[in-house]
């Protein structure tokens, strides 16, 4: 399969519902709805929503049904970045080659746009009820809230400002990385599978996959910040280091990172060993992705 095409298409599919689902921005107030729409088009490549997607089609599902629920990903996804970059935690001027959420619409806007986009998107979920029934619609909520909680992103985050110019051990990194980066996909591709009616053992195979490629994900990100070229990057490299950030490079230097990285990346594909074919955007994406420059 292409999977380039294959990413461009679903993008395209998935840009069009966050249009839709996203209040307009000559809804009043308009600036917070300006803020929110800034920053969820200003660019990434919707790997989350997409995961979403492929995992429903991996066990038989469709796009059409998860769709609401991929884009309610993405909203927190971005939502997450735009406090990120706040000056309170990372200070960046620029994300994905533009200025950043708050040095366009300020610092109290930026805050309130994030909020908003968090709890719009268990809004938007809620739109899967069409074709979904209830309880699968209720298992997916509670995986998400506890995904973007304090028992998952937002925790590896606060553990992660807490590391910040300090030694911390292997344990302490891996806490942050399959929290702070892990569990959204986790969620997403968890999301995918029981939206689309998967059974145990295939969402077992499909969460161990996730689990994989999110550390994966995360351990390249930290070596392209050292390697990567800003450019194509859309932010500032170097970053990591200049903040004392805990990250795999700092703990186990570039070269075992990476081998790190490819090891988790073939780890995933192995998760999907008893899957059909049904699942080979999801072995494609893994690969892909762990050869990503940006």
């Amino acid at each position: 399969m292409n999977i380039k095409e294959y990413l461009r298409a679903k993008k395209e599919m998935v840009d069009r519902a966050l249009d839709l689902y996203l209040p307009g921005d000559d809804v009043e107030p308009k600036i917070v709805h300006e803020a929110m729409r800034y920053s969820v088009f200003a660019g990434g490549k919707r790997i989350r929503p997409i995961l979403v997607i492929a995992s429903a089609e991996a066990v038989g599902g469709n796009a059409e049904t998860v769709l609401p629920a991929a884009c309610a990903l993405e909203m927190i996804h971005t939502y997450s970045l735009i406090h990120d970059d706040l000056p309170a935690m990372d200070n960046d001027d620029y994300r994905r080659g533009k200025p950043t959420n708050h040095k366009v619409f300020g610092e109290a806007i930026a805050i309130l746009a994030g909020d908003a986009l968090l709890t719009h998107a268990f809004e938007v979920i809620t739109m899967c009820s069409e074709k979904v029934d209830g309880e699968r619609i209720v298992r997916v909520i509670k995986e998400l809230s506890e995904a973007a909680g304090s028992r998952g992103m937002v925790g590896g985050q606060v553990v992660d400002i807490l590391s910040e110019g300090r030694n911390i051990t292997p344990e302490e990194l891996l806490f942050i990385h399959t929290h702070k980066t892990g569990c959204l996909f986790r969620a997403a591709v968890r999301i995918g599978a029981i939206l689309a009616g998967a059974s145990a053992d295939k969402l077992n195979a499909l969460t161990a996959y996730a689990e994989h490629l999110g550390l994966a994900f995360q351990i390249i990100d930290d070596v392209l910040d050292v390697t990567g070229d800003a450019e194509k990057l859309g932010k500032m490299t170097g970053s990591d280091i200049k903040k004392q950030k805990a990250t795999y490079p700092a703990l186990y230097g570039l070269k075992r990172s990476k081998e790190l990285a490819e090891k988790e990346i073939e780890s995933a594909a192995e998760s999907l060993k008893d899957l059909s074919t049904a699942a080979d955007p999801l072995r494609e994406i893994a690969l892909y992705l762990g050869k990503r420059e940006s």
